[in-house]
């Protein structure tokens, strides 16, 4: 999908026409190869630093391929990258106003680290040449090394100081992102180069020859090491963490899982993996292990790790300090990614086999080379439980809305902390697209965005599920949405706190014998409540709710549902009892315990 595919078209700010020129500036040049990249979008907050490049986008480029879209904030900027991302598999890009743009994005750039997903960041810095700064504003906006504010956290970094090298940079930028482990880049384009007149429109290189290498397969010995322990192993579970979108590749694990009779395991923070209705899916997906799935990793003997997040702290979850009794296989590139100033890395794993390989590329190798096995006995699929009583919680919306989308495709962008993994089913790989990685809060709106843009045209319905803490630190990508008639529906469960915390309050309370009734101050989001729907109405959406009761909850979200059907953007405001809903077997849910 791309801005030129007219079934996911989204409203385009036209251009009056620009008359021919034989001269072209430095940014001209920087625009056409962002269109040679196949770059489809530019989210982005404007400022003087790039004021150049923007013009270029627009009077050069006729604001197309790529084409501009006008964010509220440099955050949602990059959190619209990140969820085009998550859906689309394909990168776009991000622009941030100098050193300051650039400090308000980079939440979100550490979110698509932490996710390890692809986003083009361009920035921009007042004229390094200082005899050519304008008074103040550009000595305030320029910074010896800007880079440097999100070098940790990104895969590469630069600033290049010629046009060629300008080309150069995006051409190693875009080829870096998007090789595994993916990773978000950084380019500090010079006030100056922009500017500068350079005569004829150099010819662009042929992208295709600067293209990301194919996904690395394993060794020949670490496979024939692999196949050799799943072939022999009589409980093998298949723990499915950070894979691919494609339809082939999510067939292909299911099929490895059946032939194996492996027990799978996925996550609520990463993007649907496996069926969630599979008899081999041994229990629902959650931030840590529920109850049911630590006991089928305990009595695992062999455990095949797809990339999966936190591998260390998972295998400890299960174990506790004891040694792993399993053999662990690890399918996993992701340690290229790791460095210092972040643990994003997580805890080192055990591995008797280390495959430094693609999940994706490695099992159809171990498809094609493990033995069948005859199914489990018994294996019977998960059924989504209905909730009980006329209570307004997280269960009954979740309830609520599987029974208006039954037999409809969805794309489930995010859920809150309080969801527990049983609600509803994912059985393909766009129909949940997991976390934002970092675990900040705020890019719930923008990701969810993002996500819609990516899928407009799909005939699959966006929904996001979004707590209000997370709603209102990013509320005002919202207006973006309504512009560029992006169809999105957003469901905000709405607990008026930011529960999570009050829980941890609780745990420290009772640690120290203090009252466990004080913890919601300097937590709750209340007296006065905040009017999310107005919120959303205020920015051309449209917004229903508050909904306070059950009974008004199933008409408010069928109209919501028609409303994006019928390419609207609309905002629900679900005021959902506090607290977090318990798992099936009455204990806490995995986000409560934490």
């Amino acid at each position: 999908m791309n801005s030129r595919d007219p079934a996911a078209s989204i409203l385009h700010d036209t251009p009056v026409p620009v008359p021919a020129q034989d001269e072209v500036w430095g940014s001209d040049a920087m625009a056409a190869c962002l269109r040679a990249l196949d770059v489809p979008y530019l989210a982005l907050n404007p400022g003087a630093s790039y004021r150049g490049l923007h013009d270029s986008i627009v009077n050069h480029l006729g604001n197309e391929s790529p084409q501009m879209l006008l964010t509220l904030h440099e955050e949602s900027a990059v959190a619209i990258a990140h969820g085009y991302a998550k859906a689309a598999s394909r990168m776009m890009g991000a622009v941030v106003h100098s050193n300051v743009g650039l400090m308000h994005s980079t939440m979100a750039i550490f979110n698509a680290w932490c996710d390890r997903m692809p986003i083009m960041v361009l920035g921009a810095t007042g004229p390094w040449d200082a005899a050519k700064r304008r008074p103040w504003i550009d000595w305030i906006h320029t910074v010896s090394d800007q880079g440097a504010l999100v070098r940790d956290y990104t895969k590469w970094d630069n600033q290049p100081g010629s046009i060629p090298a300008a080309i150069e940079a995006m051409l190693r930028a875009s080829m870096m992102a998007n090789t595994a482990p993916f990773g978000p880049v950084y380019i500090n384009f010079d006030a100056a180069l922009q500017e500068a007149k350079i005569g004829p429109m150099p010819a662009m290189p042929d992208v295709s020859r600067y293209a990301p290498p194919a996904p690395p397969a394993p060794s020949a010995e670490a496979l024939a090491a692999a196949v050799k322990l799943l072939s022999n192993a009589k409980s093998p579970v298949i723990l499915a963490g950070r894979v691919n979108r494609s339809t082939t590749s999510w067939a292909e694990r299911v099929a490895l899982a059946e032939r194996l009779q492996a027990r799978v395991l996925t996550d609520i923070k990463q993007s649907a993996a496996f069926p969630t209705n599979h008899p081999l899916h041994a229990a629902p997906p959650g931030s840590f292990l529920a109850p049911q799935a630590l006991d089928i990793l305990r009595n695992a003997d062999v455990v095949l790790s797809l990339d999966w997040n936190d591998l260390a702290g998972t295998l400890k979850q299960a174990w506790g300090e004891a040694s792993v009794s399993a053999k662990v296989i690890q399918v996993s590139v992701d340690q290229l990614s790791h460095r210092g100033w972040s643990a994003d890395h997580q805890g080192l794993p055990p591995a008797d086999v280390y495959m430094l390989s693609d999940p994706d590329a490695t099992v159809p190798l171990l498809l094609a080379a493990v033995p069948t096995r005859a199914p489990i006995a018994g294996l019977k699929a998960a059924e989504v439980p209905r909730p009980s009583g006329d209570a307004l919680s997280i269960h009954a919306l979740a309830h609520t809305l599987n029974t208006l989308t039954e037999g409809t495709d969805v794309c489930v962008t995010r859920v809150p902390l309080g969801w527990n993994g049983a609600y509803r089913h994912f059985t393909h790989p766009l129909d949940y697209l997991g976390s934002d990685g970092g675990g900040g809060i705020g890019s719930g709106p923008g990701m969810a965005i993002g996500a819609a843009l990516a899928l407009k045209g799909s005939g699959r319905l966006p929904v996001a599920v979004l707590g209000d803490g997370d709603t209102l630190m990013g509320i005002t990508a919202l207006w973006t949405a309504a512009h560029y008639k992006i169809p999105l529906l957003v469901i905000v469960s709405n607990n008026r706190s930011f529960f999570n915390d009050e829980m941890h309050q609780e745990r420290v309370a009772v640690a120290r014998s203090r009252p466990v009734e004080n913890k919601w101050i300097g937590q709750r989001i209340s007296d006065p409540d905040i009017d999310l729907a107005q919120m959303a109405r205020a920015q051309g959406c449209e917004g229903i709710g508050p909904v306070h009761a059950l009974a008004e909850l199933e008409p408010a979200l069928a109209r919501a549902v028609e409303i994006v059907r019928a390419g609207g953007t609309c905002l629900v405001d679900v005021r959902v009892l506090p607290g977090y809903d318990t798992n099936m077997s009455g204990t806490p849910s995995a986000a409560h315990k934490r």
